[in-house]
């Protein structure tokens, strides 16, 4: 169950952002009443980690959220979320946007795609370098009909140095931009997370994915 501080905070969000940043709230590890309890306050976007987690909460859950798959997808995986996903984030490999194709064709839909850019310093992070991702964006055009490249997301690096978590999403900022000029299937940039989203959104995200800001601090999984 939120506390009242919590959906006071997630109010102050709200209208912090307004209409324009779509807030991706990360439900992983919480229960369904809380994500009912935001459902009620007319709020529809949640994102969760684990493939398993996600598709038990879409069962118990209305029809009407749209879901966003954040963390790192395995492609055999992909089957199990493909008949509902609103939105899957972190693409980061061309064999992963082909087995969503394969899956989107199965299920007789277009899914849409973020792809991961590697902006962190840290090598824990996963994504694509610049290179990497032109090369994707060609190839998804041309050769996946059942998928539809719809922006870029991104991850900082872990740090109390905010000039570095900064300048990281500026740089994607500026890819972001570069990349819009020449394809206009780029409409959202999701960055942004609990401790940084202000900074994100001052360097031009329009998508963040806030959690422990909104539903307290993580559980731990079982």
């Amino acid at each position: 169950m939120l506390m009242p501080v919590e959906k006071k905070k997630f109010n102050e969000i709200v209208r912090q952002l307004g209409a324009k940043v779509i807030i991706v709230a990360v439900s992983k590890t919480k229960p369904v009443e809380d994500i009912l309890e935001l459902y009620s306050l007319d709020h529809r976007d949640f994102g969760e980690n684990y493939v398993q987690e996600l598709v038990e909460k879409a069962r118990q859950l209305s029809k009407d959220i749209r879901w966003h798959f954040i963390g790192h997808l395995q492609t055999n995986k992909v089957k199990f979320i493909a008949p509902f996903i609103h939105l899957i984030q972190g693409v980061d490999s061309f064999n992963l946007l082909k087995e969503i194709n394969r899956q989107g064709e199965k299920n007789n839909r277009v899914i849409d795609c973020l792809l991961q850019v590697h902006i962190a310093q840290e090598e824990t992070k996963f994504g694509l370098d610049e290179n990497e991702l032109k090369e994707l964006l060609n190839d998804s055009m041309a050769q996946l009909p059942n998928v539809r490249i719809c922006g870029l997301m991104g991850m900082a690096s872990l740090t109390d140095d905010m000039n570095k978590v900064s300048s990281e999403f500026h740089y994607l900022k500026t890819l972001f931009d570069k990349l819009t000029a020449h394809d206009s299937r780029l409409k959202i940039l999701s960055m942004g997370m609990s401790s940084d989203y202000k900074i994100a959104i001052e360097e031009g995200s329009n998508m963040v994915r806030i959690g422990s800001l909104i539903f307290g601090e993580r559980n731990s999984l079982k």
